[in-house]
């Protein structure tokens, strides 16, 4: 429930006045089934809880707070077609007091969302899911691509999994339409940028070198007997996407392949599934990758840069580095040679190789720069999964370690200058942090906080199952929710501690103190703020 992220304890060992002034949003996420705590904090840098918002189901990644103030938030559906780490499917709209706007969850048997989405600024959002293809795609087939558009059919050797099957990558720009429909106007799917150079009877056989813009079907493994969820035949992985609105082009990064890759945004879909067209007159291919040229045979095991990365964004107009490329590298250095206790991560800053004539220019050596990143930090951090990177406005730099459920703020110097950890078990995928100028509807820090205690009805009321209690906070103040029946026995007591200033949700879900269910009635809530108390009724239906 909501309460939990009131009274678990937090660590902040670090606040200066060279923090950025801004509001960071984190969702919590975790791999336990049985976790049932799922919520999204908005706080600022002295850890008041601007907002907060609950949710039915766990994160899949990072969400999103848009100009408006309202929320975009990616959730682990219960039954997804495909499951992996980072499986998602749905995907949900809040309005700034947690009110649900909509809802959609991208799940079919070919089709499965997982780990990140974009919000767009024309208020699309582009999505990434899993792309199911078999062995052969016969007359009958539902897959991508359609007939001779199986696996084995474009040149791949073997799938050492049980379901014989791959799981290749599509992104989706879908537009919210009414509650819960979407509208696809724009789609890019990787099975349409393949090469092979195994058989020459098929169309896309040639020299895997000459064509990095293309992806080598039989580079690495796919799928596993032993998944999140049982086998599984994800192959490339990708678990970041961000959108340049200057450019018009995706970024996106492959924990598999350890790569990231940027594709043109500006082409048709009936272009995106060709090689030429959009502002690049390049189709849907690669314009550009970086991490791994082994992948595209222009390297070995020792040219590879990045491992198992996380996060990829471009760095924002107007802010230090602007244009260039960061992200969260989790697995840095030589690690496979050091005990698992000094595994580090690092956040890595680069300039892509763009030149006056919008390309992105090869090497001498066949192979994507830069040699290295402009700038790197690492230290003691490690996170195996999830985790990302953001520049700041003042060039600070503000970095996500997930597992550690830890967010930390660097300045250009690289002195620590923020920090926050979440204590209750769960982690923390990616945060951001925002500036009050993000936000048309909110002109000043002032006007989030309610200057008065203020209690509100429940809803819904009557309820039959759960109820939401809402009220606001204007002080750091000792706080207690308790239910009361009709004959003013305490019933249940939701919270006992202390509050920071803000609006804030907590649940009922119609059971006592020692976890048993109610009878149906007449019901009090009752919240004590200081020395105030504000009482209200209810109606449990059963």
């Amino acid at each position: 429930m909501i309460s939990r992220i009131i009274s678990i304890v937090i660590f902040l060992s670090i606040v200066s006045a060279d923090a950025f002034d801004g509001l960071t949003l984190f969702s919590v996420y975790s791999d336990e089934p049985e976790e049932n705590d799922h919520y999204t904090i908005l706080m600022d840098n002295d850890e008041n809880i601007i907002q907060s918002w609950a949710h039915d189901r766990g994160a899949a990644s990072m969400s999103y707070l848009l100009s408006d103030s309202t929320l975009i938030y990616p959730y682990r559906q219960e039954n997804p077609s495909m499951c992996n780490g980072g499986v998602g499917g749905g995907i949900s709209h809040y309005a700034w007091d947690g009110d649900l706007i909509w809802s959609y969850e991208f799940s079919s048997d070919g089709y499965q969302h997982h780990h990140d989405i974009q919000p767009m600024p024309n208020g699309n959002i582009l999505i990434l899911v899993w792309e199911r293809h078999t062995e052969i795609q016969g007359s009958e087939t539902e897959f991508y691509g359609g007939e001779g558009h199986g696996w084995s059919e474009l040149g791949r050797s073997e799938v050492n999994n049980p379901l014989n099957q791959m799981w290749s990558e599509a992104i989706f720009e879908i537009e919210m339409v009414n509650n819960d429909e979407v509208n696809i106007v724009w789609e890019w799917h990787l099975w349409d940028h393949l090469i092979q150079d195994v058989d020459s009877s098929f169309s896309n056989y040639g020299m895997v070198s000459d064509h990095p813009e293309l992806m080598n079907i039989n580079f690495g493994v796919v799928g596993d007997f032993d998944g999140m969820c049982g086998p599984q035949a994800d192959w490339i992985h990708f678990n970041a996407i961000d959108y340049n609105l200057d450019l018009d082009q995706i970024a996106l990064s492959s924990r598999y392949n350890s790569e990231i890759y940027i594709i043109d945004h500006s082409t048709t879909t009936e272009q995106s599934a060709g090689h030429i067209g959009g502002d690049s007159r390049k189709g849907g291919d690669f314009l550009y990758r970086w991490g791994n040229p082994e992948v595209y045979d222009q390297g070995n095991s020792q040219d590879r840069k990045l491992d198992g990365q996380h996060g990829i964004n471009w760095i924002n107009q107007g802010y230090p580095g602007a244009g260039n490329l960061i992200l969260y590298n989790n697995f840095h250095g030589d690690w496979q040679s050091l005990p698992l206790n000094d595994w580090e991560s690092a956040v890595y800053e680069l300039v892509p190789p763009l030149n006056n004539d919008g390309i992105y220019n090869l090497a001498e050596d066949g192979a994507y720069g830069p040699a290295e990143p402009i700038w790197s930090y690492t230290g003691d951090f490690f996170s195996f999964i999830q985790s990302g990177a953001f520049r700041l406005p003042n060039g600070n730099t503000l970095i996500t370690v997930a597992t550690e459920a830890r967010i930390f703020e660097i300045s250009d110097s690289n002195s620590v200058v923020w920090e926050y950890e979440l204590e209750d078990g769960q982690m923390i995928a990616r945060a951001q942090k925002y500036s009050m100028d993000d936000f048309i509807s909110l002109d000043s820090y002032e006007n989030l906080f309610p200057s008065t205690f203020v209690l509100y009805e429940n809803y819904p009321n009557p309820f039959n199952s759960t109820t939401t209690l809402s009220y606001s906070l204007g002080e750091n103040v000792l706080v207690n929710i308790s239910i009361f029946d009709i004959s003013g026995r305490s019933v249940k007591t939701l919270f006992n501690g202390m509050q920071g200033p803000g609006n804030k949700k907590i649940k009922w879900d119609s059971t006592n103190n020692e976890g048993l269910p109610v009878s149906g009635g007449l019901y009090f809530y009752s919240i004590r703020s200081g020395e105030t108390i504000l009482t209200k009724k209810m109606i449990f239906l059963k």
